[in-house]
């Protein structure tokens, strides 16, 4: 064998290494059900806050975690444990996306990202230019 078609082979291992790790690490975008179905493994969670329920935080006793009930996306319900902070304006939160992973019943989250309610307002139309009444 040439130097040449070592080298090839090489990178064609290498390169099947990376889509195999790439492919056994990414997480998907599922529900409760699923994630219940299988515990420990990581899934991304689309949902809302339930706000008939309570969000339990109190920062005198540990700041770095509260939980709260979210409804997905399936209409499945399950308390939903934060082990970091809880982020500014939480509360007015439209949708929830929830990554981390069952356990007991419950879902740990490694990671939270909120989609706020936007602050344009879509029942006004704008005004063309030059309308505008004096």
């Amino acid at each position: 064998m040439k130097a040449i078609h070592i080298i090839i082979i090489l990178v064609l291992v290498v390169a099947i290494a990376i889509v195999i790790t790439t492919l056994s690490d990414s997480t998907t975008y599922s529900d409760f059900g699923e994630a219940s179905a299988k515990p420990g493994k990581e899934y991304h969670i689309i949902g809302t806050l339930n706000r008939n329920k309570p969000i339990e935080y109190n920062a005198q006793i540990n700041v770095n975690q509260f939980s709260f009930f979210m409804i997905d996306d399936k209409g499945l319900e399950k308390k939903v444990i934060y082990n970091k902070p809880k982020p500014q304006d939480f509360e007015k939160s439209e949708k929830v996306v929830i990554i981390g992973s069952m356990k007991n019943n419950e879902f740990i989250a490694t990671s939270l990202l909120l989609k706020c309610p936007s602050k344009y307002k879509a029942d006004k139309t704008p005004e063309k230019f030059g309308e505008k009444k004096y």
